[in-house]
């Protein structure tokens, strides 16, 4: 069932602090502000104004747990006439999580607080502009605290900072004892970022067009899991970046007749492309050939069909538990993330990682999202545990977690406190 689809929702020229905002001036109500009183303007157009919440208390904070994602696959396809890439990915919630707590008082403005420098405190914030809309969507105003406990890493592939918004939409609504409609849920969750709305859902999603579009697959088992997290983070907009011109690079090479060349390298490291180990030539032709993006559709079809109960082409495994058939047929299947063919090269050390985890028995490994944490799905706990221990003796940032149902992501991120 489809939940998003995109309509070409215009990006905001800029972001003002909720205690100087006004609601939109217009010459017919604005449908999204039915039953708020305004005045007339000198133009005789319809200025409307936040309603003043009345509280029973000085202040009310609600808390919920921010849960991470990772990617099962990542497909790149086309750039778009927008600038976006038409994406195939699996989305996956797992265990690991932030923590947000959202206070909500008299006054007006929006305040993040967060212990890590790495977080911006402005409208940058994506907490911040999910508040700033959520306020707007319900015509209301008060001052809105928002505090980050940071657990998860700053770019690094897990989309920490998109779940954060989501649960400071969850927060703020319980916090205003109001609530969003569903449609405005997902259309302001998307207008903020690509893989927003995927948190709205939870558990095991089919993600397409930019990712924002989501459709909720049969729910994985819960399957023990190796995160590992290093220091090091990519920027999702320049692995975008070198991914085009990776494309064009094999578009150029094909007209020019020449036969190899050399992936981007991170700049002043010197460090040799080889150690991808496949020339970009052969990537290239891989991803640019004719039919690419009918590859891209079956082994999308592949996957979801072994979700969801149906015949396969990947050949699933006929025995064994479902959580041992899921790690047989990821790699039965093929699928991989796209971004590891540019996000490796430039940083080595993180194709070491995937396969250290492969080395501590991991059944299958990849990269999420753009990177930088990797992640291995493991056969049982105690094979998990095992690795983790491996791991950190080679100074690794390591943890054990598992992935999360949609039944156990909702139960879990709920209220935790106030």
């Amino acid at each position: 069932m489809r939940l998003w689809e995109s309509n070409s929702l215009a990006k905001r020229d800029h972001l003002r602090s909720v205690g100087t905002r006004q609601s939109p001036v217009a010459t017919q109500e604005n449908p999204h502000h039915r039953g708020h009183r305004g005045h007339r303007g000198a133009q005789g157009k319809v200025i409307r104004s936040p309603t003043q919440i009345a509280y029973n208390s000085p202040s009310m904070t609600v808390a919920v747990r921010s849960f991470a994602k990772i990617n099962l696959g990542l497909y790149i396809g086309a750039a778009r006439a927008d600038g976006f890439h038409d994406l195939r990915t699996v989305y996956q919630t797992i265990a690991l999580h932030d923590v947000i707590r959202v206070s909500v008082g008299r006054g007006s403005g929006i305040e993040i607080l967060c212990k890590d420098p790495r977080v911006p405190l402005d409208s940058s914030n994506t907490c911040y502009r999910i508040a700033e809309l959520v306020l707007e969507e319900l015509g209301v105003n008060g001052r809105v605290s928002v505090e980050i406990e940071k657990r998860l890493p700053v770019q690094g592939g897990l989309g920490a900072a998109s779940s954060n918004a989501v649960a400071t939409m969850v927060a703020l609504e319980r916090a205003l004892r109001k609530k969003l409609s569903g449609t405005a849920r997902l259309r302001i969750a998307a207008e903020v970022g690509s893989d927003l709305p995927l948190f709205l859902v939870g558990g095991t999603t089919l993600g397409v067009g930019r990712g924002e579009e989501v459709y909720p697959l049969a729910d994985l088992p819960s399957v023990p899991m190796v995160v590992v997290m290093p220091e090091v983070g990519v920027s999702t907009a320049q692995a975008f970046a070198d991914w085009d011109a990776l494309v064009r690079r094999g578009a150029e090479l094909r007209s020019g007749g020449r036969t190899n060349a050399s992936a981007p390298t991170r700049a002043g490291t010197g460090r040799s492309p080889d150690t991808t180990h496949t020339t970009a030539t052969g990537e290239n032709r891989q991803l640019t050939r004719l039919g690419a993006s009918d590859r891209l559709f079956e082994v999308g079809c592949a996957l979801s069909a072994w979700l969801s109960g149906l015949p396969n082409t990947g050949a699933p495994a006929k025995r064994g538990s479902r959580a041992g058939n899921l790690l047989s047929d990821l790699v039965r299947t093929g699928i991989e993330n796209d971004f590891e063919k540019v996000v490796f090269p430039l940083y080595p050390e993180l194709r070491d990682i995937k396969a250290a985890l492969e080395c501590a028995g991991s059944r299958y490994a990849s990269l999420s999202g753009s990177g930088s944490t990797l992640y291995g799905l493991f056969q049982s706990r105690a094979d998990a545990a095992k690795a983790v221990s491996g791991l950190r003796k080679q100074g690794l940032k390591a943890v054990a977690t598992s992935t999360l149902t949609r039944q156990k992501y909702w139960e879990k991120s709920l209220v935790v406190g106030r």
